[in-house]
C-alpha cells in the first residue's frame, strides 16, 4: 500500500488505463470469437469459443483480479478474491478441456492427424500445463498439503508458473489467430487487431505480475 501511494499520479493513471483496456480487450476478443465461431454450428466450433473463453476471458480475469490498479473486485478482502480466482481458475480449465476434447474429436472424425501444427503443439502443451497449475495451488487454499513450505514461498511459484501458463495460452490463441480457419475469417486490419488482443494482455500480465514481487522485494530491502 505505501509503495502503490508512493508512485506518481501519472504512472498509476497509466495502468489504470492499460488495465481498463485489457478487461475491455479481452471480452471483446472473445465476444469477436463467439461470433465467427457460430458455437453449435458444427463440432468443431465449440475449439475457438471455449479456447478463447479459457484463456482471453476467464484466466485473464482471474488474474487481473489481483490488480492494485484495475481489479474488478479491489475493495474485497484477498480472501474473497482468492476464492474468485479460483472459481474463475477452474472454469478456465474445464473450458479449456472441453475445448480440447471438440477439437481431438472433430479430427478423429474426419481422420485428420493430431497435434501437426505449432497452434496444435503449444495448444495441448497450455492445456496440460493450465491443469497441473491449478491442481498444483490446492496447496494455496489447503496449506496442509505443502508440509514445510512457507505460504510466501508457495505464492511466489505460483505466481511465476502461472505468469509462464499465462504466457503460453496467449502464445496458442496468437497462433491460433494464425491458422486457416481464422484467415479465411478474418483479414486485413481486423486481423492485426485481433492479435494485439491477446499480445496486450499477456503484456499487461506479465507487468502486473513482475512488479508486484519487485514492489514487496524493495518494501522488504
Amino acid at each position: 500500500m505505501l509503495h502503490s501511494e508512493s508512485e506518481p499520479r501519472l504512472y498509476r493513471v497509466s495502468r489504470l488505463l492499460c488495465g481498463v483496456c485489457t478487461h475491455l480487450l479481452c471480452a471483446a476478443f472473445t465476444v469477436f470469437v463467439a461470433i465467427i465461431a457460430n458455437p453449435g454450428s458444427s463440432l468443431f466450433s465449440w475449439h475457438p469459443f471455449l479456447m478463447t473463453l479459457a484463456f482471453s476471458f476467464f484466466m485473464t480475469e482471474a488474474i487481473l483480479l489481483f490488480s492494485l490498479h484495475s481489479s474488478p473486485a479491489g475493495k474485497l478482502k484477498h480472501q474473497v478474491k482468492s476464492r474468485l480466482h479460483w472459481i474463475l481458475q477452474c472454469s478456465c480449465v474445464s473450458c479449456a478441456l472441453l475445448g480440447l476434447g471438440a477439437i481431438f474429436y472433430n479430427k478423429h472424425l474426419n481422420g485428420k492427424p493430431h497435434f501437426s501444427t505449432w497452434h496444435g503443439l503449444v495448444g495441448v502443451v497450455t492445456v496440460c500445463v493450465v491443469a497441473v497449475q491449478s491442481v498444483a495451488a490446492l496447496p494455496l487454499i489447503y496449506h496442509k498439503l505443502a508440509k514445510g513450505w512457507s505460504l510466501a514461498k508457495l505464492k511466489r511459484y505460483h505466481a511465476a508458473a502461472g505468469l509462464v501458463t499465462y504466457l503460453l495460452g496467449s502464445a496458442s490463441l496468437i497462433l491460433g489467430a494464425c491458422s486457416a480457419w481464422f484467415t479465411s475469417s478474418v483479414g486485413g486490419n481486423a486481423w492485426y487487431v485481433t492479435v494485439l488482443c491477446p499480445a496486450v494482455a499477456a503484456f499487461t500480465v506479465m507487468s502486473q505480475v513482475t512488479n508486484a514481487y519487485m514492489a514487496k522485494k524493495r518494501l522488504q530491502s
